[in-house]
């Protein structure tokens, strides 16, 4: 079992920056795939970016590529996503997820997920 806490979200102006942390307990998270998915009111649950278990390539939504980044470290057990240039369309609860395949982008390839963290970007 893995335990999943995601922590930094909140309330910001459009333009600024976050940095989300995702904190594993129970398992090591250099065995997983992990990945950061988003839920905006009234929306399904979408990929936001992933980062492959092994070889560390990383992977993104085409609506964040360029402004999210996410980077693991595996000695602090920890997974972030930097969030640079938010815009209000990126108002969601932010999900991480862990995975024991070699990486993916949809909710089904994802074991284990966090309870998320709110991010708020207002005009």
């Amino acid at each position: 079992q893995v335990q999943l806490v995601e922590s930094g979200g909140g309330l910001v102006q459009a333009g600024d920056s976050l940095r989300l942390s995702c904190a594993a307990s129970g398992r090591t998270l250099s065995n997983y795939a992990m990945g950061w998915f988003r839920q905006a009111p009234g929306k399904e649950r979408e990929f936001v970016a992933a980062v492959h278990r092994s070889i560390g390539m990383t992977y993104y939504a085409d609506s964040v590529r360029g402004r999210f980044t996410i980077s693991r470290d595996n000695a602090k057990n920890t997974v972030y996503l930097q969030l640079n240039s938010l815009k209000p369309e990126d108002t969601a609860v932010y999900y991480c997820a862990a995975s024991s395949k070699l990486w993916g982008s949809k909710e089904s390839e994802y074991d284990y997920w966090g309870q998320g963290t709110q991010v708020t970007v207002s005009s």
